[in-house]
């Protein structure tokens, strides 16, 4: 019975969000009574478990999200990403202009928002495809491709963090794990798979024909622009590696310190008001009004994630989450396949990454402790499967089919192919690490 109740959740949910239209976090809330109240939870006690999930979600997320935001915006504003992109280009050349996108979606993904990212970098496709004569889906999607992976593998991203928060990962690891699968990944689904289809003809947006692109000499320099995109990740890297080779210290202590990710954040947001603000004589009232904006944004993300973490803590404290893990237990199936399928399964029909993610992520909770699977793999099997087969339920197909004025069928043929291809590598990548650490 604790299974068919937390299936008739999941199948609430999806209703309540693709057919009704009603709102993530409030669908999410609803949810949480059903399973509570069905499995015969004491109704203050319930409350109070709703409350303890939001609670413990968002304790670390506010820090980790906001300031993600703020650094995020500040990239964007000062110009960091168009030079990122206008100077890869322009080392790499039109031959390799591919790779040039790859690099310039990784670098600003990891940063950004993906619907931050995507609408920042889209009027450089499409200037870049215009000027150099090239297709616009073989220019666009690698790019496409690597702020997907970012979006959905790496922190400081919504979904992968809270999911490690979940599942008590290490960020440091999951990063980490994450980028080695991320290659791999970018390069079929990105590059490679983006050859196959130079007989669909996509075209910009007329509004885009003339991008409004920063004057030259008012963009921060490459290496200004680069640094204080990649800093959060450096500093964490740092971390790592002091944890790893250096013996128990002041240094050690400091370096794990500031590569924690919070602070990690916090030192690259305080640097890019500096290097990308401060420095290039912007007036630090604008520059906060740019910062406040930024968080703004994020309010539903948070809610989302919050309604997430209360279903969450209802899975765990209406014991239907021990009672799936001991029923899958005897599973000849690895955990690790399991979480992705799941994962997978609720994206197809939820459309959102995020949501598919951190669902999941409930579900599958206590298989994590109780086969002895890396936690850090197991939100990385998550991220691979919550990008599946995106179609016409994902806000990010949608966008990606207006912007490159493309039929549904299309699009389909290309986005919903390449997300596909991210989630199929992605699992590839974690089962091959698992047999390596």
């Amino acid at each position: 019975m604790p299974i068919v109740i937390a299936v008739l959740g999941i199948l609430l949910l999806f209703l309540l969000i693709a057919k009704f239209k009603l709102n993530t976090f409030l669908a999410f809330i609803i949810v949480c009574l059903f399973v509570g109240i069905f499995q015969g939870m004491e109704l203050g006690n319930l409350v109070n478990s709703i409350q303890r999930g939001i609670g413990n979600t968002l304790g670390f997320l506010v820090l980790i999200l906001g300031l993600g935001a703020m650094l995020g915006k500040l990239v964007a504003d000062s110009g960091a990403a168009q030079q990122i992109t206008t100077q890869l280009v322009n080392k790499f050349g039109i031959k390799h202009v591919q790779w040039a996108m790859v690099l310039t979606g990784f670098i600003v993904g990891i940063p950004m928002f993906y619907s931050v990212g995507f609408v920042i970098l889209i009027p450089l496709v499409f200037t870049v495809a215009i000027s150099t004569g090239l297709p616009l889906l073989y220019v666009g999607l690698p790019m496409l491709t690597s702020l997907s992976v970012t979006h959905g593998y790496l922190p400081p991203h919504p979904a992968p963090t809270a999911i490690a928060a979940m599942f008590d990962a290490d960020i440091g690891k999951t990063l980490l794990y994450g980028l080695i699968i991320a290659v791999p990944a970018i390069l079929v689904a990105g590059p490679l798979f983006a050859r196959t289809i130079k007989n669909i003809e996509a075209k910009p947006l007329k509004e885009f024909y003339n991008p409004n692109i920063i004057p030259k000499e008012e963009l921060p320099s490459t290496f200004t622009s680069i640094f204080t995109a990649l800093s959060p990740i450096l500093l964490i890297g740092i971390a790592i590696a002091a944890e790893n080779f250096l013996e128990e210290g002041l240094l050690r202590n400091i370096l794990t310190f500031i590569g924690n990710p919070v602070i990690a954040l916090l030192i690259s947001v305080l640097l890019a008001i500096y290097t990308l603000g401060l420095a290039k004589g912007k007036d630090m009232s604008n520059l906060m009004d740019s910062i406040s904006s930024s968080v703004s944004s994020i309010t539903m993300i948070l809610l989302i994630i919050a309604g997430a973490g209360a279903l969450k803590e209802v899975l765990i404290d209406s014991h239907v989450s021990d009672y799936i893990a001991d029923s899958l237990k005897g599973s000849s199936i690895s955990p690790l396949v399991l979480a992705w399928l799941i994962a997978t399964a609720i994206r197809v029909s939820v459309g959102s990454a995020t949501v598919a993610g951190l669902t999941a992520a409930g579900i599958v909770l206590p298989l994590a402790s109780g086969t002895g699977t890396s936690p850090e793999l197991m939100v990385l099997a998550i991220g691979s499967g919550s990008l599946m087969l995106s179609h016409v339920n994902d806000t990010g197909f949608w966008m990606f089919k207006e912007y490159f004025n493309l039929s549904v069928k299309e699009t389909l043929s290309t986005w919903t192919v390449m997300e596909t291809l991210v989630g199929v590598m992605g699992l590839l990548g974690v089962l091959a690490l698992n047999m390596i650490i």
